[in-house]
């Protein structure tokens, strides 16, 4: 996956984690599902098909 080993994978997640603390991921992490949601809402046009509406 894009070059990245698991020892990098980890290294992000620890960095991650002692930026944001455990309670704050969750919520990051929800965040980040729905921005992605809208963008492939907005590639696919379902995004002009509610402003037709």
């Amino acid at each position: 996956m894009f070059g990245i080993g698991l020892q990098e994978i980890i290294v992000i997640a620890l960095v991650v984690l002692l930026l944001f603390g455990g309670k704050k991921i969750p919520e990051l992490m929800k965040g980040l599902g729905k921005g992605v949601r809208s963008f492939k809402d907005g590639m696919n046009g379902k995004e002009e098909e509610k402003k037709e509406e």
